[in-house]
């Protein structure tokens, strides 16, 4: 009895606390400057709840694995492997393009971390459907923590690659290197805009994460990782097709590959000998740059459109 009785007056002593507490409302911003600012604000003053995050993030994937992190170099290394031996010396683009492993892994690294960023993000918020039910937070907390364990990975992966450059010959150290800087910012920027509205979606239509699986798979073989863009060029011009080609080489995932194999493939790789007018499109920083800028704003168009959908969360939960 005397339990209870402490409980009842813990009770009536916290609903008299509640009861002195002023009425605090959230205005609706309509403003999508002011909306994105705010959002970004908000973020920004929980950077210990999104650190927290990225944390359990990384230990939840390899919890109780005897491998532990190696798994994020496993997957990779395996896919290298066999492009290497199927593509490369089996139907024989290792012949026209030199250094083919170095190449693929190039690719594939850059690559690796943008798929991931898609992937993982598009289910976070389903992921956290209990956080999201019970506790207000930000929930564009939950998609941008996961670009931190991706970000882990990728940056175990480019250890390798420069490893593997260097052993090889083809990292030098030079203004080159920007293309590398350069092509992280445009994954990054596209991978976080495509990544919100995924997530935003896939709340209310669950296939999209399955769509997403195959859009990526379709994306990797129409990007330069396995084979070189010079050949897809050139059979786009000799179709009559150089607008398509133009398309294609805008695609902004594919600059991004570009702008890395520029960085740690090419120098080394005697591309001189092999094209004289120059392997890599025209003006590719000033493409890339103008892909960056597009990435930038297409982030806040995407936040907006998180912020309208994202009302209805937790009872679609």
């Amino acid at each position: 009895m005397e339990y209870i009785n402490e409980m009842k007056q813990e009770a009536a002593h916290r609903a008299q606390r509640l009861q002195s507490l002023e009425l605090e409302t959230r205005e609706a911003v309509h403003s999508p400057v002011k909306g994105f600012i705010d959002s970004v604000r908000q973020l920004v003053e929980r950077r210990q709840l999104l650190g927290l995050l990225v944390r359990r993030e990384l230990v939840g994937r390899y919890k109780d694995s005897v491998f532990g992190f190696a798994w994020s170099l496993i997957r990779p290394l395996t896919q290298l492997l066999i492009y290497y031996l199927v593509m490369g010396q089996f139907l024989g683009a290792a012949r026209s393009i030199p250094n083919f492993a170095i190449y693929i892994f190039t690719g594939l690294t850059l690559w690796g971390l943008f798929s991931e960023m898609i992937q993982s993000m598009t289910g976070s918020i389903i992921a956290n459907s209990g956080l999201v039910k019970k506790v207000y937070l930000p929930r564009e907390i939950f998609p941008i923590s996961t670009i931190g364990s991706a970000l882990f990975n990728f940056g175990m992966q480019m250890v390798i690659l420069l490893i593997a450059a260097g052993i090889l010959g083809t990292l030098a150290f030079g203004a080159h290197l920007l293309y590398a800087l350069v092509a992280v910012l445009i994954v990054l920027a596209w991978g976080t805009s495509l990544g919100l509205i995924l997530a935003a979606t896939n709340v209310y239509l669950r296939d999209v994460q399955y769509l997403v699986e195959v859009l990526l798979m379709l994306l990797m073989w129409f990007s330069p990782i396995v084979y070189s863009w010079q050949m897809v060029n050139q059979v786009m011009i000799d179709s009559g097709l150089e607008t398509l080609s133009t398309v294609y080489v805008s695609n902004p995932v594919t600059l991004a590959i570009l702008g890395f194999q520029a960085a740690f493939w090419a120098p080394g790789s005697g591309l001189e000998a092999l094209y004289p007018d120059g392997y890599f499109p025209d003006q590719l920083m000033t493409r890339m740059l103008i892909a960056l800028a597009c990435g930038i704003v297409s982030i806040w168009i995407s936040q907006r459109i998180f912020a309208r959908l994202q009302g209805n969360f937790a009872q679609e939960l």
